[in-house]
């Protein structure tokens, strides 16, 4: 009697993203007049255009009315008009009209219960039928493809401010290249034939193709800069025209890595001083001379003191800095410069916007809270994160400062265990090896910092770069709220993810087939592994397990981004 069980390794050919695309599809697809302008010529052999097509594309209908893509939710992919006519929404969208948000199914009450009394006795056992089964594997890439149609279509076109996409139009690129949700609703006006790219193929025409890299950029740039400019305070109550005539005028930059985990790993090993190593975006003592906000990714914002530098605290999406500094300049102010410098944190994309359209636009409009004109020399009206934390001393040091240091900032779920309530009884981890098959997902051990630690788990990031490298498009987000997941059948076990992480909280585990025989490759004969992590309970009732066991309330899973430095020393703000 066999004691392993050996399978043929799962490879990206396995789980396309279009299962149904035919020869003639691809012939097709080959004759459209941005996909024929390729130069096919540049792409490797083991990755030429066809099988990035085959393999990493797929065509869809929309009718009319159907909603394509929503804002606010997170996207895994782009799309080009192949034929048809879809409307995008302007500022202030569609909440009214929108529903129907796509939930991942919870576990049936007796399921959950039914964990009380069995427990998985054989540890990462894996379904050899959904790992070998062409048909399955075929139709298992985790592309959602859950319809939503508007309430009342011809409402919607006559009372809304919409512009026109046509043949030829490439939206989404700014959602699944840079990690985040979607800036604006796209519906059907037409019945439409869309290419559907997921971000892996998409970063494929990028490096290989010129002309698509350049259109890219140039997209990415421009596309949804006046919505985006709508959120930013300081231009919320500008016109629509005024706001187009700033974002032709906007200077576009991108500072660092944009696959940032392994160089974050690598200067972290070798060197404690992490402000070296960071581009600098602007220096203290600098002229102002533009108004920065940032666009994705985040930088980190330092003040020089004597004994040495002093992170202050960081900026994030839709963060701006400058707007104090180029007041005072407008109103007349001697020798300003600069009171901070400003790095980027792995990747970061800036806008910089000139003085010139804030002091004709902006300044005039500012008045006190009681509708009084502003005075010359009257308070900041910057308004974000850096309010009174300038004047803030080394003695001060507080959470936020260490998240910033160790990128902790990057998280929306990390495991924070406040040391002085855990008892180190390891409900916490019996609990998630419950919820998952006898494994559990994260480690009781990380950073600390005083009394607090980050424990070794998933934080779903709201940059994830273990997405980067998947060849197969197993990891990645949930549409609906950002969680960052592992689909088991299509991840081919190659550790890219877990090698990204910059946090180390990915782990390749070996699997067994139901009788706990090992499960190896049928050529190579080693173990085959998948990847695994924290993914919040998703399909349990009740969320993450380990937050539930917890009998100390000493286990938080808590966003960084709110956690506020006056208040993180005490007790986490969840």
């Amino acid at each position: 009697m066999d004691t392993v069980t050996k399978i043929l390794r799962p490879t990206r050919e396995n789980t396309p993203f279009g299962p149904d695309m035919s020869d003639y599809d691809l012939w097709k697809l080959l004759s459209a007049p941005e996909i024929a302008a390729i130069d096919k010529n540049k792409f490797p052999q083991n990755n030429t255009l066809e099988s990035i097509l085959k393999n990493d594309t797929r065509i869809r209908q929309f009718k009319p009315g159907e909603v394509v893509v929503r804002e606010g939710d997170y996207g895994n992919s782009a799309f080009l008009v192949l034929n048809g006519k879809l409307r995008v929404v302007l500022s202030p969208g569609l909440q009214n009209y929108l529903s129907g948000k796509k939930q991942t199914p919870k576990k049936s009450l007796w399921k959950s219960l039914s964990r009380i009394w069995i427990n998985q006795k054989i540890p990462e056992v894996r379904d050899i039928p959904r790992h070998t089964d062409p048909k399955i594997l075929k139709n298992d890439n985790g592309a959602d493809s859950h319809s939503v149609f508007l309430q009342d279509f011809s409402t919607v076109l006559n009372s809304s401010n919409t512009a026109l996409l046509e043949e030829g139009t490439l939206f989404g690129e700014l959602a699944a290249l840079r990690r985040i949700p979607r800036s604006a609703t796209v519906f059907a006006e037409s019945h439409v034939e869309l290419l559907e790219i997921r971000w892996q193929g998409l970063r494929e025409l990028r490096k290989y193709d010129k002309n698509w890299r350049r259109m890219i950029e140039k997209r990415y740039s421009q596309s949804g800069l006046v919505n985006f400019l709508k959120k930013v305070p300081l231009f919320e109550s500008l016109e629509e025209e005024i706001l187009q005539e700033i974002a032709a005028n906007t200077l576009f930059q991108s500072f660092g890595t944009y696959d940032w985990g392994d160089p974050c790993k690598n200067i972290r090993r070798k060197d404690d001083n992490a402000f070296k190593h960071e581009p600098v975006i602007i220096r203290q003592g600098d002229y102002p001379d533009d108004l920065l906000i940032v666009r994705a990714g985040f930088a980190r914002v330092s003040k020089h003191l004597e004994e040495g530098d002093q992170t202050v605290t960081y900026l994030g999406v839709g963060h701006a800095y400058g707007a104090d500094e180029l007041l005072q300049a407008w109103e007349g102010g001697k020798n300003v410069s600069f009171k901070v410098s400003i790095t980027a944190l792995g990747y970061v994309d800036i806008l910089r916007i000139p003085a010139t359209y804030l002091e004709k636009y902006v300044f005039p409009q500012q008045t006190f809270s009681n509708g009084q004109p502003r005075k010359k020399g009257a308070a900041s009206i910057q308004g974000h994160q850096l309010t009174n934390l300038l004047n803030q001393s080394r003695d001060n040091e507080t959470l936020m400062g260490w998240a910033v240091q160790e990128r902790f900032i990057n998280g929306t779920q990390a495991m924070l265990i406040n040391l002085d309530r855990c008892v180190r009884c390891d409900d916490c981890v019996n609990a998630c090896a419950d919820a998952h098959d006898g494994n559990p997902r994260f480690i009781r051990h990380g950073k600390t910092f005083g009394n607090w630690m980050v424990a070794n788990a998933c934080m779903h990031c709201m940059d994830p770069v273990c997405m980067i490298g998947c060849p197969t498009g197993a990891i990645t987000r949930v549409v609906a709220d950002g969680t960052v997941i592992i689909n088991d059948n299509t991840c081919i076990g190659c550790e890219t993810c877990a090698e990204s992480c910059p946090y180390s909280n990915i782990q390749m585990v070996e699997i067994n087939d139901n009788k706990g025989n090992p499960i190896l490759d049928l050529e190579t004969h080693q173990p085959l592994l998948k990847a695994t992590k924290c993914d919040l309970c998703i399909d349990h009732v009740g969320g993450p397990s380990c937050v539930r066991a917890c009998s100390q309330d000493a286990l938080h899973r808590v966003d960084f981004h709110h956690v506020r430095p006056e208040d993180a020393v005490d007790q986490p703000v969840i």
